[in-house]
């Protein structure tokens, strides 16, 4: 890497992200974790700034090898609070008196090659490290590593929100992420984005700006060989985290059209994944065929026990990580066509794709006996996804991006 080569040592990232990303039981968490490993792997050193959460061991100033991790105890700042905030919520909830605190000693520590906005939540610091380097001739490179076209998505998710003040509320919060996201683009030396589909969005305002994609990779669990029988129960499954509103919104209006079909045809529906239980237990009331885990262990004998995978994301956006779940787990997936962004799978190939949620439902109950056309889609796309989804090249790409 060009700064090693330079003065003979690693290269200094300072590492801005919402929260510490154990555990990792989302996509977020997912995503950050693996770039911040495959950058330390990649030969850097790294210091992480984040909010610390109850479920990780770590504490505030965690060393591991070549990180070091900022994790102030802190709660994250009530939404409501945003509202009097020119910060949208995504940002304003992590920047606190102790994460303001620890940025400014480490900006005035310095000594750093790069600084990375990872997501969105990190631009809360954008004026203050522009304000250290003002009237310097050189200061770090700037990174953003975009989750999500969050000016897009957060308009979207506003718009489908049913209670007319939280709709209100919420297209003032994407005004504001839109604001905020800009000033963040035009700020950074490079961006990146979770897709090429959301890259096409950024160039539409800056087609000069170095940007390039930079999908996740895939760590987990891969099977090597799987043959689906008749024996194998008559399921379909749906895991995930539901704690985001799109997400609870995505899952609840899959259920609603899919459950009396499916129990008319005997087939059963499994959503496994966090969520808050009075929203499962509402759920719970309505339906037949469907049953609803809530946070679980281990999501392997799910998988497991299931004919088919179902990707049913109208609304959220991005990447949909529990792709590739579904995919080094040979689990033949089935799910609305925009949900399939940044993978190369294709229709009728290694997926079957759907333009809506009830002909999704239908085109699961119409091929769930076709076991020769699964086992070949789950075949497939293993064998178009196999080599892919490394994280160690991520780690140099962003790396490369710095030097």
């Amino acid at each position: 890497m060009l700064s090693e080569r330079q003065n003979g040592r690693k290269p200094r990232c300072l590492w801005l992200t919402l929260s510490d990303p154990e555990p990792r039981h989302n996509g977020q968490y997912v995503y950050s974790g693996g770039l911040i490993d495959s950058v330390i792997e990649a030969g850097a050193e790294v210091e992480v700034l984040g909010l610390a959460r109850p479920e990780s061991a770590r504490c505030n100033g965690w060393r591991e090898p070549h990180v070091v991790w900022w994790l102030p105890a802190d709660a994250p700042r009530a939404r409501w609070a945003s509202l009097l905030s020119p910060l949208p919520h995504m940002a304003h909830r992590c920047c606190t008196a102790s994460t303001r605190r620890i940025l400014d000693d480490l900006l005035a520590r310095g000594g750093w090659d790069g600084i990375v906005f990872d997501s969105i939540s990190g631009a809360w610091a954008l004026p203050r490290i522009l304000a250290s380097h003002d009237g310097r001739s050189e200061r770090p490179t700037l990174v953003y590593i975009s989750h999500n076209h969050e000016e897009s998505l957060r308009s979207r998710v506003a718009e489908i929100q049913g209670h007319f003040l939280k709709r209100l509320a919420g297209k003032l919060d994407a005004y504001k992420v839109s604001r905020l996201e800009r000033t963040l683009v035009d700020a950074a030396d490079v961006v990146t984005a979770i897709t090429p589909e959301d890259l096409l969005l950024y160039r539409e305002r800056d087609s000069e700006k170095p940007m390039d994609v930079l999908t996740p990779g895939y760590r987990g669990r891969r099977v090597a060989s799987r043959l689906i029988t008749p024996q194998v129960p008559h399921r379909a499954v749906i895991v995930g985290s539901f704690d985001w509103v799109a997400k609870r919104m995505n899952l609840e209006e899959f259920v609603s059209v899919a459950d009396p079909l499916f129990a008319a045809s005997g087939v059963e529906l499994q959503a496994i994944g966090s969520a808050e239980e009075s929203f499962l237990d509402k759920l719970r009331r309505t339906v037949k065929a469907s049953s609803f885990t809530g946070t679980v262990d281990d999501v392997s004998g799910f998988m497991n026990d299931a004919r088919v995978a179902i990707v049913p994301e109208r609304n959220g956006g991005g990447f949909k990580l529990k792709l590739l779940e579904y995919v080094f787990n040979r689990l033949p997936v089935f799910g609305l066509a925009e949900a399939f962004a940044g993978v190369p799978l294709r229709h009728g190939e290694s997926a079957m794709m759907y333009p809506d949620h009830a002909s999704l439902a239908r085109g699961v109950l119409e091929m769930i006996d076709n076991v020769d056309l699964l086992n070949r889609l789950q075949e497939r796309a293993y064998e178009v996804c196999r080599d892919r989804f490394e994280w160690s090249t991520r780690g140099r790409q962003i790396l490369a991006a710095i030097g």
